[in-house]
């Protein structure tokens, strides 16, 4: 399985970036989480007192974004101009606005240029490379293309779970508003033509991450 991309999409909550993670450490792979670069971009504009409203003030910021991650999925970090905010992009104040960031086409044309050259410059033999639009977009022609998804029940679950500070219902009413926002930009809840679906919804985490290697050995030679 050398040179191989796996393009994984799916909504928030699907399990997409930690099943990913896991996959890719398993198979000895590399590991991209696009929506970090978004995060990270959210992130960057909040420190620099950009308005989110402006679309045009944002895509200026991407221009010169200094951007780097980590995609050994042992060695994961997100930096910004050398500064380590991997745990910063997870703060609550950048998931209300990411989708602000976004759904702004240029800056989704200047990632996902960054995102081809981040998987074409890797180290490792294969890559799993999970967001939004990879499976159409950022990597259309990977090898193994899959959507992640779970039902919106159990995806508020786990959302729920991964941040006990907040309520199940601001949970469930960010978790909605976020694919509702981003939906704007992207269909990443419906399988495009060639993508294998692995629905999650009633897979704990163990069973999702061997399913997505099974896809991955299955459609591989």
């Amino acid at each position: 399985m050398s040179d191989l991309i796996v393009a994984v999409d799916g909504p928030a909550g699907s399990g997409k970036s930690s099943v990913s993670r896991e996959a890719a450490r398993r198979l000895g792979f590399a590991y991209l989480d696009t929506g970090a670069a978004y995060r990270a971009l959210a992130w960057h504009c909040l420190d620099e007192g950009v308005d989110l409203d402006d679309a045009e003030a944002i895509a200026a910021r991407v221009a010169d974004f200094d951007y780097d991650i980590g995609m050994s999925p042992d060695r994961y970090f997100v930096r910004v101009g050398g500064e380590d905010i991997t745990l910063d992009i997870r703060e609550p104040r950048v998931s209300a606005v990411v989708s602000a960031v976004a759904r702004v086409p240029e800056v989704r044309a200047v990632l996902n240029e960054l995102f081809r050259r981040l998987i074409a410059q890797r180290d490792e033999a294969g890559v799993i490379v999970e967001g939004r639009d990879i499976t159409t977009v950022v990597a259309p022609d990977a090898e193994v293309r899959i959507l992640l998804t779970a039902a919106p029940e159990a995806r508020m679950a786990r959302r729920s779970a991964e941040v006990s500070a907040e309520s199940a219902e601001t949970t469930a009413r960010q978790l909605a508003e976020r694919d509702a926002q981003d939906s704007r930009v992207v269909d990443f809840m419906t399988a495009a033509e060639g993508v294998t679906t692995l629905d999650s919804t009633d897979l704990d985490f163990e069973q999702t991450v061997q399913s997505l290697i099974d896809i991955v050995r299955l459609r591989t030679p």
